[in-house]
């Protein structure tokens, strides 16, 4: 087959081999992560392939077909016999902190990928088929999760660190600062929360989330912060939600959730905020087109396929109309933040 030599056409063929290369190119990067290349390297550049296999114990003909794939990737260089790695894995790979990309990856890997295999049976039936994999009769991920500690820690490991890397576009708003009590709602594991507290220190967060997900939230609530962060367990739909706030966050939140749901959540909050209080929704903006944005695609495909059968990356203008709908009368957006993310802030008349 032949094709026509344009630039465009060019760059889409290379698009088009490396995505279908990319699930064998992925999970050699995780491999490296698994085996500590990169943090290796990082201490010790230019080092040769006696010296990986000796760190690594991998047998030789193994390692040379793992740094093969790694320096395909262009995140490991070799020159003169000694691998070092590129300034993307030295700035993404080589931390081993709770913000690393490490724990994206192995999170993606372990938990999101796999499910993927049922795609079509996924969208052909309307349900999360991947769901299978993780026993259990609830009709999420997160709540079979509850029943399975080792797994969940993951998740929130992977999903805090993003959290971490996406961030900025939140903490650095205006607005969130001048809150004197702030409800973040599915707070997670209180990354979100440590940060503002953080960057905030005058104002109270209390963190609303499944018990199972505070309980995991406890290890990041910030030492001696004198209850300027508390843990709200409970069920976001059914219990009520604090009525002393003047701020509600959904930080990578509504996603999970089809429009019916999101009016009820956002109906709540409007419930609870006093006259002038301010709700902010954070996190993916799929473009008004609906035709651009990798991370955004992967992360609805990961929800309707195995997290919750429903949900997916909103535009801004969707966020908008819906809190319009519940009543919020000042409603305005800030697009294209990093990592694909938007902010949609409504006040209360």
């Amino acid at each position: 087959m032949s094709f026509d030599s344009s630039p465009e056409t060019k760059r889409l063929y290379e698009r088009f081999q490396l995505i279908i290369n990319g699930p064998a190119l992925f999970n050699a990067i995780v491999t490296g992560l698994d085996l500590d290349v990169f943090p290796y390297l990082c201490k010790n550049p230019k080092s040769t392939f006696e010296e990986l296999r000796e760190y690594t114990g991998i047998p030789s003909h193994k390692l040379r077909v793992l740094l093969q794939a790694l320096c395909a990737t262009e995140l490991l260089e070799k020159e003169d016999g000694g691998y070092t790695n590129s300034s993307v894995a030295e700035e993404l790979l080589a931390d081993e902190g709770p913000e690393s990309w490490r724990h994206i990856l192995i999170g993606w890997q372990r938990i999101y990928y796999p499910a993927f295999t049922h795609m079509t049976s996924a969208l052909r039936t309307g349900t999360n088929t991947g769901l299978a994999s993780y026993p259990g009769s609830e009709p999420t991920l997160y709540q079979r999760l509850a029943k399975d500690p080792e797994t969940e820690g993951i998740l929130h490991a992977s999903m805090g660190a993003f959290t971490q890397q996406s961030m900025p576009g939140l903490l650095e708003n205006a607005e969130i600062g001048s809150l004197r009590h702030l409800l973040d709602v599915g707070g997670g594991d209180g990354t979100t929360a440590a940060a503002l507290a953080k960057r905030h220190p005058e104002m109270r967060i209390t963190v609303f989330d499944m018990p199972s997900v505070t309980r995991i939230a406890e290890q990041a609530v910030p030492s001696g912060s004198d209850g300027q962060v508390r843990l709200h367990p409970g069920d976001i739909f059914d219990d009520p939600y604090p009525r002393d706030v003047d701020g509600i966050l959904f930080s990578h939140v509504l996603e999970v959730f089809d429009a019916e749901q999101i009016l009820h959540l956002l109906g709540k909050a409007y419930e609870a905020l006093p006259s002038g209080g301010k709700i902010f929704l954070y996190g993916f903006n799929v473009t008004e087109d609906e035709t651009r944005g990798l991370l955004a695609a992967r992360l609805s495909l990961y929800l309707n396929v195995l997290a919750s059968g429903q949900g997916m990356a909103y535009p801004a203008t969707d966020y908008e109309a819906w809190l319009k709908q519940v009543g919020f009368s000042t409603v305005e957006s800030v697009t294209a933040l990093p990592y694909e993310h938007g902010l949609t802030i409504g006040t209360k008349a």
